[in-house]
Order: C-alpha cells, then structure tokens, then sequence
C-alpha cells in the first residue's frame, strides 16, 4: 500500500508516463509520444492535479525516471521534477527506468527475477538484472549498456526461471535465445510511472529524497565514441 501523496513522472523514451498518487486514490497518464513530450508533460500534470482536486504544494514528494534513456528525454524528466521541487521545495527521488519495468513485471505477473531492457540504438541495449526483495526490485550487479549478442552467464547470472522486458528484446529477441530459462514478455516495452510509486513512497519513508539540486540523472552510456571523418580534426 502507498502511504505518500506522490507526483511521479517520466520522459525518458517514446513514452510519456504520469502518475498522481493522493489522499489513497490514483490518477495515472501513458501514452508513446516520441519528440512530444516537453510540449505535452506540464499540461498533463495540470490535468492530473486538477482530477484529484490537489495542489502541488499538498504532496509529499515527487519522483521522476532518472534513465537510462534517450539523453533529450531523460533531461527533460530531471529538468521538469527540478522545477517543480524548486517551486514547492518538496525532495525528489529518482527512479531507474529499467527498475520501474522490472517492478511491472513483479507487480503484474508476480515475476520476481527480471531482466528488462531499453534499445540503446547503435546496435547496443540498456541491460540489468532484478530480484524481488520484499516487494520491491532490486539491482543485481550493475545496470549496463552491451551489444545484444554479448550477454552471456557473466551478465545473466540465474538458472531459475525468469521474464525479460523492454524495447530491447523487441529489437533484438535473439539475444536471449541461449537461455532457454527466460521468456520474452512483449506486453512490457516502456517504463510506466505508475510502477515508480513502490520506490518513491518507500524512499520517502526512509528519508532519502534530495533536494533539486541534487537530482541526478543516470546515463548508463557516459561516453560515446564518434568516427571522425577523413580530414577533419
């Protein structure tokens, strides 16, 4: 059960998600929008404060998708929780996009061994490992961003039956086909805020919001390297 009054939102890929969890009802915007997002998010919001009759300031916290994701798309998702954090001085807490579709799969078909993924484009995945840990999705080891046909035992570490989800194994669903133990769940492509309030509320309740300034995006891919063409420097 939630127990915060919780704003979460996330723009970090095609998807635009939202999610206003107050007073113990939930009110909850998805949509695949690619390129739209910044002019449709703040109207959105509005809309969902307005339906639960709700100010801003009346929250507890406000959670965002921190990434990985496209690098627009999760700086718009860091940017707009700054501002609204700045207006109300409320904390933030930043969510894992690959977390939040791990905790899909364990919230609606009790998956509690997942490995979700976002196509990273130039032929490389956003990849992780998750296990349940008292309802919510824990890493194991490290997110990363791999080419799909290099994930082996040194990154998929159970035997044990388990889902994979995300855009990646859309793009790639041979990537896994020398794990007979997981199953492609294709209902599950994009991270949907709705599946952030589990970690926002419990991280509130622990007191590890932060403050504006201190909401960090998480790129996964921190470098990338570019070809130069002949003759340029």
């Amino acid at each position: 059960m939630i127990k915060s009054n919780i704003l979460a939102l996330d723009a970090s890929t095609e998807a635009l998600s939202l999610v206003l969890h107050y007073k113990g009802e939930t009110f909850h915007h998805f949509e695949e929008c690619p390129q739209q997002h910044s002019q449709k998010i703040l109207p959105l919001i509005d809309e969902l404060l307005a339906k639960a009759n709700c100010k801003l300031k009346e929250l507890d916290v406000i959670g965002f998708g921190q990434g990985p994701g496209s690098f627009t798309g999760v700086r718009i998702s860091v940017a707009i929780a700054q501002g609204l954090a700045y207006s109300t001085n409320l904390p933030l807490v930043g969510v894992s996009t690959l977390a939040v579709m791990a905790q899909q799969a364990y919230e609606q078909n009790n998956c509690s061994l997942v490995f979700p993924s976002i196509d990273a484009r130039m032929g490389e995945i956003y990849f992780a490992q998750y296990q349940e840990n008292n309802g919510l999705m824990e890493l194991v080891n490290n997110e990363c961003v791999i080419k799909p046909e290099l994930l082996t035992n040194e990154y998929i570490t159970s035997n044990e039956a388990s889902v994979a989800v995300g855009t990646g194994f859309k793009t790639y669903p041979d990537a896994l086909a020398n794990f007979e133990n997981i199953t492609i769940n294709t209902d599950i492509t994009l991270p949907d805020a709705r599946f952030m309030l589990a970690f926002v509320d419990a991280a509130f309740i622990a007191g590890q919001g932060v403050q504006a300034s201190d909401a960090q995006p998480k790129y996964v891919r921190d470098t990338v390297t570019w070809k130069k063409l002949p003759g340029r420097g």
